[in-house]
């Protein structure tokens, strides 16, 4: 029993080589096919992403938004930064909440706070 298994545990250096070729041959050909299998799987979503992102033609488009009216720029000589452009009436917004406000808007809008004029601030029930 013993000459069984040392016939079967014994390679030569060529044979020992081919296996070694053939199990790195299948490994880089299940790695092309996945890779095969990624890329044809990437390009189906990214159509599929663009036929949802493109409109129906036959689709009539929404009507616009009104038109904000945009903010009062400065007329005449620049203001310093140091002096605002009026009052703000406060209607139940602390002045912590509201020079949040402020400052929010404009940093979002890239202008300098000073520019701005606020007529109002409150609360939206």
């Amino acid at each position: 029993m013993t000459k069984a298994l040392l016939a079967i545990t014994e390679m030569t250096v060529g044979e020992s080589l081919v296996t070694a070729v053939l199990g790195i041959a299948v490994v880089m050909a299940v790695l092309a096919l996945l890779a095969g299998i990624i890329t044809v799987m990437s390009k189906v979503v990214s159509r599929m992403a663009q036929e949802e992102q493109a409109p129906a033609p036959a689709e009539k488009p929404a009507p616009a938004a009104p038109a904000q009216a945009a903010p009062a720029k400065p007329q005449g000589k620049p203001i310093p930064q140091t002096q605002s452009r009026g009052q703000c009436d406060l209607t139940t917004v602390d002045d912590k909440t509201a020079a949040m406000l402020m400052a929010i808007v404009a940093d979002q809008m890239g202008e300098p706070l000073n520019t701005l004029r606020f007529t109002s601030i409150r609360p939206i029930d």
